[in-house]
């Protein structure tokens, strides 16, 4: 299993009771995606620049296709770009990948019309693999968790070699998601204007 299918299950299921906004997760989905490429030696990050190395197979076709989508020439992409590149939709297509592999479920209801049905995570060594990283506080999938809101504290002290890379990508994804919710305040304000002119006519 990799961070971003981890991800996608624990704020499916092990935190169904805070429920998630897309645009959130596809933004920490890219910036899980990313972590995974750092940790595998795929890439490594000069300063907030995303410098591709070796390339090889990561034995998942997200992160296949996030792979091949790396800009290659100098100066590279920034992390803050790639979040926004990278995590357009990301959600949706992570959700129906583990659809597609029976690792999550639709609920279905015949009174609740399909475009209603719940996705779930199916009982599977998948799930039981994003339940031992979530109780354990395992600081990766912690960190990119509370960026969404679906963990109460990122985890800190973090340690080891890709500890720096941790941190900087952690900061831009905390900073693109509050970008995009402020986005979605201002959107709703409009709105409320709009209705209210509406309403006055």
């Amino acid at each position: 299993m990799t961070t971003p299918r981890d991800l996608l299950i624990a704020a499916l299921d092990l935190a169904s009771d805070r429920p998630v906004e897309h645009g959130d997760l596809s933004l920490a989905l890219a910036g899980a995606e990313l972590m995974d490429l750092i940790n595998a030696g795929t890439v490594t990050l000069d300063g907030d620049r995303i410098v591709p190395g070796p390339q090889r197979a990561m034995d998942d076709r997200l992160l296949d296709m996030a792979v091949s989508s790396l800009d290659q020439e100098a100066p590279y992409e920034s992390v803050e770009d790639w979040l926004w590149r990278r995590g357009r939709g990301l959600a949706e297509t992570y959700r129906a990948a583990l659809e597609a592999d029976g690792t999550i479920t639709r609920q279905q209801h015949r009174w609740v019309p399909r475009r209603f049905d719940r996705t779930a995570p199916a009982e599977s060594p998948s799930r039981r693999h994003a339940v031992e990283r979530w109780t354990s506080g395992e600081p990766v999938l912690a960190g990119f968790a509370a960026a969404v809101g679906v963990h109460d504290e990122p985890a800190d002290g973090f340690e080891g070699p890709g500890a720096d890379a941790l941190v900087t990508v952690l900061a831009a994804v905390n900073e693109a998601v509050t970008e995009l919710a402020a986005v979605r305040q201002q959107r709703q304000i409009e709105q409320a204007a709009f209705d209210n002119i509406w309403r006055g006519q």
